[in-house]
């Protein structure tokens, strides 16, 4: 799903607002969660009652467990004949995911995108999740922001989608926001109306970037032009010089990183050829896992190494090892 927004805010008919959002592909939650933006509070895994779990729904699994955040599963497609709800909470079983009708903690839904069945009880385990984590923000401060999704419009130059976490964003404040800096020239909101202000929770569209930063960057609310200029530069000096000085760093080096701590954990992501070998090589790697350093595979799968792969094993540092893959 690709709204040009990426993040959008439904009213439930009890007056309360959830605000949604998307993540075409798994590459960009990832990335949020990499630089600390802790954007999703809940995760709504959706499964398809009559496809059953498929290797994009194993890696949005793995993503939401590295990510530690609490997971609602909406089976999806009970309209459609051989829609079979159970096979899915058993399959759910073997990646570690338990419903309640399992006698696990995950809740889980069944619904119909297509006849809208079942919408208003996933609202509502949203809404009932939200009370039970207790979650809060205050809106009487500078705001503090995430950047969503990030394009170049053509007549509107730079525009931020961005989710604010904390404070309240108003037109004519000064920001940083990554390497860029920037003053709220106008913001839309999802609906496509211009507005003036945005609270905690509420996506808005940012005109007014010096430049297009990246999906996950933080935006932060500053006193004056100055002082976001320097910041931005400052953080952009960094970046230039990592690209020219980073080197890759060996498995060794990882270890010494990791110092004096007990019982070290090491991430890794793991891609073979086919699905027998590479269960294969997850048993063989745990079994020689020891008290002082065990094995953590954040994610397996059969195929070429792609992108997200990448980007996954950037975020938590961890080597990627394929086995007779491209």
């Amino acid at each position: 799903i690709t709204q040009h927004i990426g993040a959008y805010q439904v009213t439930t008919k009890g007056g309360q607002e959830v605000t949604f959002l998307d993540t075409p592909g798994h590459a960009a939650f990832t990335e949020m969660r990499a630089r600390g933006a802790n954007v999703t509070d809940i995760v709504i895994l959706v499964v398809a009652a009559d496809d059953g779990i498929m290797p994009q729904t194993i890696e949005a699994i793995n993503h939401t467990k590295a990510a530690e955040v609490p997971m609602i599963v909406a089976i999806n497609k009970m309209d459609v004949e051989g829609a079979n709800p159970q096979k899915v909470r058993e399959r759910l079983l073997e990646h570690e995911v338990m419903v309640e009708a399992m006698s696990g903690d995950v809740q889980d839904v069944e619904i119909s995108a297509l006849k809208g069945d079942g919408l208003d009880d996933l609202i509502e385990k949203v809404l009932l999740q939200a009370e039970l984590l207790e979650l809060k923000a205050n809106p009487d401060r500078q705001a503090e922001a995430t950047v969503v999704e990030a394009k170049l419009d053509k007549g509107r130059g730079p525009v931020a989608t961005v989710l604010v976490n904390r404070g309240t964003l108003r037109t004519g404040d000064i920001f940083v926001v990554g390497a860029e800096s920037g003053k709220v020239r106008a913001m839309v909101n999802d609906k496509g109306k211009q507005v003036k202000e945005a609270g905690p929770s509420v996506p808005v569209e940012v005109l007014g970037l010096s430049g297009v930063p990246r999906a996950g960057d933080p935006l932060t609310v500053v006193e004056d032009e100055g002082r976001a200029r320097e910041v931005a530069e400052y953080r952009q000096d960094v970046i230039d010089r990592a690209r020219t000085t980073q080197t890759p760093t060996s498995v060794e080096n990882m270890f010494s990183a990791m110092g004096e701590k007990q019982a070290i954990e090491f991430p890794l992501v793991i891609k073979g050829d086919v699905q027998g070998s590479v269960e294969a090589i997850i048993s063989s790697l745990e079994q020689i896992s020891t008290e002082d350093i065990r094995v953590r595979v954040l994610h397996s799968g059969v195929g070429g190494i792609t992108e997200s792969d990448v980007t996954l094993a950037a975020a938590s540092g961890a080597p990627i090892i394929g086995f007779n893959v491209r």
